[in-house]
Order: structure tokens, then sequence, then C-alpha cells
């Protein structure tokens, strides 16, 4: 029996591409998620798709990054399907375990998709370096501006409560607090 499991990593991503390739070799079962692939334990229908796999079924995914984000994660499940009995396939990157020019193929494409990675995080890294060199913060707009912060400390000096004041403002209780500490109140 052949097993799929398809995941995305957010809610506003689609399934469908992954499903619809699943179900074009004939999957008779898929899972899926919408969770981070950097903790397999967390992952609810990867579970689910383990447990479900016997000796002599095949473990089918979309593509390799699908299953796990780490050589040693991939390698890890999949020596563990090994033992098993279990063969693994990645659609898109034809790997197939089930052969040994599979398993070698499945070992060096692994260690690819570790180095794309490692290459994002890298890239992404030097371009936040870039941008604050060049004046820019990342994240957020603040919620609390200088003029917020002033017109609060007047508020709270009048005696507003401090629920009023946030709701005034446009910010929560807990970012008032933040920065407004006890003692400059």
């Amino acid at each position: 029996m052949q097993i799929g499991y398809a995941r995305v990593s957010t809610k506003d991503q689609e399934l469908d591409l992954q499903i619809n390739a699943l179900n074009h070799i004939g999957c008779e079962k898929i899972y899926q998620d919408q969770a981070s692939g950097s903790n397999a334990a967390s992952r609810e229908g990867l579970q689910l798709a383990l447990n479900d796999l016997r000796q002599g079924d095949c473990f089918v995914v979309w593509k390799l990054d699908r299953l796990g984000r780490s050589v040693k994660d991939l390698i890890t499940m999949v020596g563990q399907f090994e033992q098993r009995g279990i063969h693994f396939k990645s659609l898109t990157d034809n790997i197939d375990t089930s052969t040994p020019a599979g398993r070698f193929f499945f070992h060096m494409m692994a260690s690819l998709a570790q180095m794309e990675r490692e290459l994002l995080v890298e890239r992404t890294k030097a371009g936040l370096d870039a941008a604050r060199q060049r004046g820019r913060v990342g994240g957020r707009k603040r919620r609390m501006t200088n003029s917020k912060l002033q017109s609060a400390k007047r508020l709270l000096a009048d005696g507003i409560p401090v629920k009023d004041v946030a709701q005034d403002l446009g910010i929560s209780v807990p970012t008032l607090y933040r920065w407004l500490p006890a003692s400059e109140r």
C-alpha cells in the first residue's frame, strides 16, 4: 500500500498541489499537516501516517523537504523505514529507496536539501544585516509611539484607570504595562 503525506508550513499555504500528485500516483491514504517541518513529533498527520505504515508499504511525499528539514532527521526516519521493511518515495526528487541507486540518491538529495535550507537562512540573515546597516528595522510597527506614551502618562496621572487608558490609545493593557512600568506611573 502507498501512504502519502503532504505538509505546508503556514495556514495560508495550500496542500492541493501535493495532494493531487499523491492521488495521481495512487496513494490509498493521504495524511496532511499545516505545521513547521522542524519538529516531527508535533505533526499529528505525520504521526498518524507513521503509525499506519506496515511492512511492505511505501511512504510517499511530494518533495523531500515535506518530511523533514535536516539531513539527520531525514536519514533517521528513512533508516527506521528500512528497518521496518517500508519503502520511501519522493515524487519531485525522483527518490525511491526500494533500489540501491534510490537509497544512494536519497542520501545525496537529503544533503542538498539541508544545504539549501542553510543557504536560505544565511541569505536571510545577510539581507537583514544589510537592511539594518541602511537604517531599516525589521518586525512589526510599534503600537506604542512617543505621543501615546506621553498621553498615557498624563491620563494615568489624572487618575484614569489603566484599562481605559489602554483602550483609548488602541493598545493592550500588557503593552501599556511594558512601556510604563509601575515605577513610572
